[in-house]
């Protein structure tokens, strides 16, 4: 199955693995079992990736959301405020994620060789079980670039490393979550021509929230880019979509987004109005694959997508069927 749901090659192909996923983890996955028997759905009543239920991912803090009976290889887990519950991803094949986030990179950016990786995730860094840490290590080893590398507290060798990389020619990839951005444009000024700026999102309560295109803008301005670019990601997910400018975002072969009605989670809307964001991750295969998100979003004919913001108190109307 992981080299099928890695080799989609249109709209047809994912349909039809999607609804094998889906009837794989109706069987084997008991909290996901039992949510579609609650919504009195079952995998012969299913002929469309519209009519899966999309797992309200709350149960991923409460819950072992597993579709395998192997052994887990790790657990990826949130970051949250001090004595709130965490999201806990039990992952059985760590290949399924490291294929997952490698083949996407390939996909949007080419060769992982071709970049010097630095990265500023200072509060991912602090704690343990990040998957986006998991990945940018990763990354950074699979680029074989001795400048490549993570930086916390040390903005100023940063900075002097992104102008001489820069001046070289050298395509550069700086992975960074927001408040670190804006921390390190704040110190030091650039114009930067051959590096990629790519935000992870998230003020984690350090700064004030900015709506995206305020933060884009003062992003670009900081660091001389005429485009920011973002990656889509989070604990309860194997794969990642990317934005390569403007907020809107792509996903690769094996994942798709829909968008729900706010007031029924189990109606999904068409094109271009605000929703839930709903996301099919088929790497998610021995976990969940049908997610139902707390952001807010819209999607579009080319199966491009753009996130608007959160449900308030991360309230999933409609959703909360199951109370354990």
């Amino acid at each position: 199955m992981k080299d099928t749901i890695f080799n989609i090659q249109n709209q047809q192909q994912f349909t039809e693995v999607a609804l094998q996923v889906f009837t794989h983890q109706f069987t084997n996955n008991k909290v996901y079992r039992s949510f579609c028997d609650l919504l009195y759905v079952h995998p012969s009543d299913v002929h469309s990736i519209e009519e899966i239920p999309f797992l309200p991912i709350q149960f991923f803090k409460s819950k072992k959301v597993l579709s395998s009976s192997d052994v887990v290889q790790e657990v990826f887990t949130s970051s949250g405020t001090t004595g709130s519950v965490t999201s806990k991803h039990f992952v059985t094949d760590l290949t399924f994620y490291k294929q997952s986030y490698l083949n996407g990179f390939r996909h949007f950016y080419g060769n992982i060789e071709n970049y010097v990786v630095l990265a500023l995730l200072p509060n991912y860094l602090e704690r343990k079980g990040s998957s986006l840490v998991f990945m940018v290590d990763d990354l950074i080893t699979k680029s074989k670039h001795p400048e490549s590398g993570f930086y916390l507290n040390n903005v100023d060798e940063l900075a002097q490393k992104l102008i001489k990389l820069d001046q070289k020619g050298q395509k550069t990839l700086l992975i960074g979550v927001s408040f670190a951005l804006l921390d390190l444009i704040e110190k030091h000024q650039f114009q930067l021509k051959n590096t990629i700026i790519m935000e992870t999102g998230g003020m984690k309560g350090r700064r004030k929230e900015l709506i995206r295109s305020e933060l884009h803008q003062q992003l670009k301005n900081g660091f001389g880019v005429t485009e920011i670019h973002s990656e889509y990601g989070m604990t309860e997910l194997l794969s990642q979509a990317y934005s390569k400018g403007k907020g809107v975002f792509k996903t690769p072969h094996w994942m798709r987004v829909l968008t729900r009605d706010t007031e029924d989670a189990l109606t999904i809307l068409s094109d271009g109005k605000t929703g839930g964001i709903n996301v099919i991750d088929l790497a998610n295969y021995n976990s969940c694959s049908f997610i139902a998100t707390q952001d807010l979003g819209k999607t579009f004919a080319d199966n491009s997508f753009e996130i608007l913001g959160r449900f308030d108190h991360s309230d999933i109307r409609g959703c909360n069927l199951m109370v354990f």
